[in-house]
């Protein structure tokens, strides 16, 4: 993946003033000219960044650590900050994990990102429960809600420099999920995470962090929230849209609507999570829905053997497409991240 990235970086040989209108511009760098890293062929544009894992945050990774360090000048963590690594218990919080990936963001230069504060997946039960394991009240869960994000961001205040405050809290349709945080307190649960998260460090940029908003229900459902937001006096700063995306879907233009229509309602817009899957889809819709199941069938593994040189020239081109859509927008976009070094 690295000498895929690397390569990809040289034949766009983008550089700040370079600017792409409705037919991308590619400027192929000579053969034996070193390409730039990553971070340097979008300098002036936007951050360029990486998730990491602990593995790589320690150094026990060292050619991941190297690589996030050399090509990336942004980075979030795959999971050391979600609720069920850091606050796995009652009063209970581990912060050796998140520490090290702190430390290995500033030590690098990088701004550094924290993921996720509120998300209905890998949250300990416990959070919405009673002693019996009754639901517990919206005063409780609010409670808790607060101790934690005050506990979490005001460790770090000043060091992590952005925060995706609520992760995933829409439903295809449009529609606020149904989930065990809204459930609890309501659909005011959004804004008194935000609300929280500014409270415990009113330096950090705050965000919403969700996937497949191009399609257009979805799309318009965020385009909703944000302005429900807004209007409140909600302190977001930007909508992150993960991307994770296969070769065919979204299109181009879906991409951009996308883009054009976040960046409309006032605030910026991140590209969180880029992934391109290769693979047939194992499941029915888009996105990172981490619920759904698959069962293992060869059909879904067609390069087992090694990737087809069809397939990667392939997903250069979607790379190259997709970061025309990006660069178009650069005035809204302030960081593209991949998931991940590898």
């Amino acid at each position: 993946m690295v000498r895929a990235l690397i390569a990809f970086a040289a034949a766009l040989g983008i550089v700040a003033g370079v600017r792409f209108g409705a037919a991308a511009a590619v400027r192929i760098a000579p053969r034996d000219a070193d390409p730039p890293t990553l971070r340097d062929a979008y300098h002036g544009t936007f951050l360029v960044g990486v998730a990491v894992n602990d593995a790589q945050a320690s150094g026990r990774d060292t050619a991941g650590a190297r690589i996030a360090r050399e090509q990336f000048n942004s980075v979030s963590p795959e999971n050391v900050l979600k609720w069920e690594r850091v606050h796995p218990h009652p009063g209970v919080y581990d912060w050796a994990a998140a520490d090290r990936y702190v430390a290995f963001g500033q030590r690098a230069g990088m701004f550094v990102i924290g993921h996720t504060l509120v998300w209905h997946q890998q949250t300990p039960r416990w959070v919405f429960e009673d002693g019996a394991g009754r639901p517990a009240s919206r005063d409780t869960v609010l409670a808790r809600m607060r101790e934690h994000i005050h506990a979490v961001v005001g460790r770090y205040r000043g060091r992590v420099r952005g925060w995706d405050v609520v992760n995933e809290a829409l439903a295809d349709d449009g529609s606020l999920r149904d989930s065990p945080w809204r459930r609890a307190i309501g659909d005011d649960f959004i804004a008194y995470a935000f609300r929280y998260a500014h409270e415990a460090d009113p330096g950090a940029e705050l965000y919403y962090n969700d996937y497949a908003l191009e399609g257009p229900a979805k799309r318009a459902g965020a385009v909703a929230l944000v302005r429900r937001l807004r209007a409140a006096g909600v302190p977001i700063v930007a909508v992150g849209t993960q991307e994770h995306d296969a070769l065919a879907w979204p299109t181009a233009a879906q991409v951009d609507t996308t883009i054009a229509a976040l960046a409309a309602t006032g605030v910026r817009v991140n590209v969180t999570e880029l992934d391109i899957d290769v693979l047939p889809a194992a499941t029915a819709g888009h996105g990172a829905e981490v619920s759904l199941r698959a069962e293992r069938r060869d059909a879904l593994d067609p390069f087992a053997a090694g990737l087809p040189d069809s397939v990667q020239h392939a997903l250069a081109r979607r790379y190259a497409e997709l970061f025309a859509v990006f660069l178009k927008h650069r005035d809204a976009i302030a960081r593209v991240t991949f998931w991940n070094v590898t």
